[in-house]
Parts: C-alpha cells; sequence; structure tokens
C-alpha cells in the first residue's frame, strides 16, 4: 500500500525538503502540499491523503485550526503529525487536543520523518509514552467532561483497566504482563476501546480518560 501524504508549510524550502526526503521511499507518495491551513483544509479534501504533515505556525489559518477541521471529518480520514519548532507542552497539548495523531520538531532527523509518517499511517500515536502522560497529564488535572465521563461508562471493567494503563504509558506487551493475559488480547481489548469511546489513535483515548477522571481513580 502506498501513503499518500499532504506537507503544510508555509515555508517552501520546509515542503520541497520534505517533499524530496519522502518521494525516495517506495511506500510513500506526496500528493499535495499547502502554503497555509486554509490549503491544508482544502488539500486534504481534494486529495484524501493518508498522512498530513501539519506545521503549527502559518498566515491565514494556523495549523492547529486546521487540524481540527481535517480530524473532524470522517472517521477514515487522514492522521495529522504537527511540525513544529516548538517544543512546548503548550503547543503539544493544543496538538493533541486538536487531533493530531503525532507531534514531531523540525530538527528531527529524516529517519524519523519517514517512521512518523508510517507509524501513524497505520493506526500508531507518534508520542513517547512518557511524554504523552506528563503533558495531558498536567492540562487536564483541573478539567473534567461530562461527554468523555459518558464515554467511559460504555466500558466494561477490564477495558477501564486497559484503558487506565494505556494512560499511565505502558505499551500492549506491558499491559499483558501487567494483567497476565497475552499481548493478542490486549490488541482487542484497545481496539474495543477506540471503537467505544470513540477515538482516532491511543493518544486521544488517553485524553479521554483524563478529562472523565478515570486516570486518576484508584486503583
Amino acid at each position: 500500500m502506498t501513503i499518500r501524504v499532504l506537507i503544510a508549510d508555509d515555508q517552501e524550502m520546509v515542503r520541497t525538503g520534505f517533499r524530496m526526503i519522502l518521494s525516495t521511499e517506495p511506500d510513500m507518495a506526496v500528493v499535495g502540499d499547502a502554503k497555509d491551513g486554509r490549503e491544508a483544509v482544502a488539500a486534504a479534501a481534494r486529495h484524501r491523503p493518508d498522512v498530513v504533515l501539519m506545521d503549527i505556525r502559518m498566515p491565514i489559518q494556523d495549523g492547529l485550526s486546521a487540524t481540527r477541521e481535517i480530524c473532524s471529518g470522517a472517521a477514515d480520514g487522514p492522521a495529522v503529525v504537527i511540525l513544529t519548532t516548538f517544543d512546548d507542552d503548550a503547543y503539544l497539548y493544543d496538538a493533541l487536543a486538536s487531533g493530531a495523531s503525532g507531534f514531531l520538531l523540525k530538527d528531527a532527523s529524516a529517519d524519523d520523518l519517514v517512521s512518523a509518517v508510517r507509524i501513524v499511517a497505520n493506526g500508531g500515536a507518534l508520542l513517547a509514552p512518557a511524554v504523552t502522560r506528563r503533558v495531558i497529564d498536567r492540562a487536564t488535572r483541573h478539567r473534567t467532561s461530562s461527554d468523555d465521563s459518558s464515554a467511559v461508562s460504555r466500558l466494561s471493567k477490564r477495558e477501564c483497566e486497559v484503558l487506565r494503563l494505556m494512560a499511565d504509558g505502558l505499551s500492549n506487551a506491558e499491559i499483558a504482563r501487567t494483567l497476565v493475559v497475552g499481548e493478542a488480547t490486549v490488541k482487542t481489548h484497545v481496539a474495543r476501546v477506540l471503537q467505544k469511546l470513540p477515538a482516532r489513535d491511543r493518544v486521544q483515548a488517553v485524553i479521554t480518560a483524563f478529562r472523565s477522571g478515570l486516570a486518576y481513580e484508584p486503583r
């Protein structure tokens, strides 16, 4: 399968550089680019990419609001990786809350960029678990959402356990060891959690866990 990529950045040299890097990969194709958020939203609707590489600071419409528009569409819409030069928790949380599946600094290596595209195209989330938990915890500790609480109430007792462990930053293998079950069983539970919430990926599920208060409940 060829991964279709859209590049949104207000700097032409950045767009060209990313296109050159990704075009050398046999499983990737750059289907378009955009120099601002408005163009990115229109291009995403026109080209239907699998992954959008989105800069945060762009004219006319910024990357965060463009991400919200793109991610509020169809459930099978593109995954968004936020690209920025700003290593800042506030930007990171805003990107995740907007629906992004990943966050990558622009000084990352070419290999990191390629890996990021593959990870989110396969339904993964591009963030180290410890970073994800730290940022979401900090941003949501004093926020609760009745909608998120209602969504979590649809989960079984075991699915709630799995979601709490996801919020702790554990991988599927680590969750399997903690619950003394097979990793395939954990994958099934995670898939059901994502479906019931509903959540685009693990990051969005963890945000729901924190906003609902589930991540803070005693074990």
